[in-house]
């Protein structure tokens, strides 16, 4: 059970990141993404291939990173300047391009080269080996911090909308009281799922398993990308971002680079995806390009929407309901309704299907988002 729960927390660890890419992108730009896996892709092999080549583990996912962002800057000098609907074109069919690319061709597996159809395996993936004591419990103190941080960090963004509340109780407005209601629920949610993966995680880097040290890894990088990211969309380039998403005439009036801008935000976004596929690869252990499918973009998707796009902790919170619904009816479902895997398999999509139509009538900003920033009705 708590290897499970350690597996579940790098999925949703590693979703959330390739997640945050596609909703800078679309959440806070308006950019129209559907071949994120693109950049997953990209981040993936070529973190992998430098691996096997004996470059250390931080430089290859960085250089990963690099050429994910790359890949933004090419399909964004053939597509920004033209109408939306040929980003959203070109970004699906250079996902498949990719993904067809690699399964076509001789990949540089250490000194041979391996046809990419059967696919990379047999490389290092971070604190594979066991630490010593004493590095194990340094590991223990940095997951205690990262938990601390993340208690204090969720306290501080309920109360903001306490006090919110409390600044607008002279006019009682509804709105403010149900973000405060909605914020205190997310919260505990949260609260207690960063409890239940602390204790697992202290327990299982003490007793260790190559995959607790993973998931402190990826717990970290996460909290820091998500914490710059919150920075740079509150900073005045953030804002001109959220003004390009809303109406690009007027910051092009202002004197904005608007194509700088976007460009700017899906090479960002794109390297934020490489670093995912990173964490993606070492994961799995082996990676083949069926790993690397289209429904991949379009479960991020699901996240965005569904915590609310323009909302950092909205699109984690996506990911954290993506993994426990997909959890829950892995175990559940076989035993509830007597179906063979591939219809329970089409069942499981078609339920979430229906939930995402229901929010869309409920609540089409998302659980988190605010509906002046919502850009599906653009």
């Amino acid at each position: 059970m708590i290897e499970y729960l350690i597996f579940l927390a790098i999925s949703t660890a590693t979703f959330a990141l390739f997640s945050l890419g596609l909703n800078l992108q679309w959440g806070f730009t308006g950019l129209i993404n559907f071949g994120h896996i693109a950049f997953m892709t990209l981040g993936a092999y070529t973190t992998v291939l430098l691996s096997l080549k004996g470059v250390p583990l931080l430089i290859s996912a960085i250089v990963g990173a690099v050429a994910a962002a790359l890949l933004g800057l090419v399909i964004g000098f053939a597509t920004l300047r033209l109408r939306e609907d040929y980003l959203a074109i070109v970004t699906i069919g250079t996902g498949e391009l990719i993904r067809l690319v690699v399964n076509n061709q001789q990949l540089p597996v250490g000194d041979t080269w391996v046809d990419g159809a059967f696919g990379v395996q047999s490389y290092r993936i971070p604190f594979f080996t066991p630490p010593s004591l004493f590095f194990r419990l340094l590991m223990i103190g940095l997951l205690t911090l990262l938990f601390a941080v993340t208690v204090f960090s969720l306290w501080r963004w309920i109360s903001s909308a306490r006090k919110s509340r409390i600044t607008d109780a002279a006019v009682y407005k509804t709105g403010s009281q149900q973000e405060f209601a909605s914020r205190l629920g997310v919260g505990i949610i949260l609260g207690l799922l960063a409890t239940a993966i602390y204790i697992s995680g202290v327990i299982t880097l003490y007793n260790y398993i190559p995959k607790a040290g993973l998931m402190l890894v990826s717990l970290l990088v996460l909290a820091f990308v998500f914490w710059r990211l919150e920075y740079l969309v509150r900073s005045p380039w953030g804002r001109v971002l959220k003004a390009i998403r809303e109406d690009e005439e007027i910051p092009r009036a202002m004197g904005k680079n608007v194509f700088w801008y976007k460009l700017q935000s899906l090479m960002l976004g794109g390297a934020i995806a490489g670093v995912a596929g990173a964490f993606f690869a070492w994961q799995l252990s082996a990676i083949y390009p069926d790993n690397f499918q289209p429904q991949l973009t379009f479960d991020s998707w699901i996240m965005v929407i569904l915590g609310g796009s323009g909302n950092n902790i909205g699109t984690i919170l996506g990911a954290v309901i993506y993994f426990a619904y997909d959890a829950v009816t892995r175990e559940l479902l076989p035993r509830i309704i007597p179906l063979d895997e591939a219809r329970l398999g089409a069942f499981r999509i078609m339920v979430i299907g229906l939930i995402l139509m229901v929010l869309m009538i409920w609540r089409p900003q998302g659980i988190l988002g605010k509906k002046e920033e919502l850009t599906l009705g653009k």
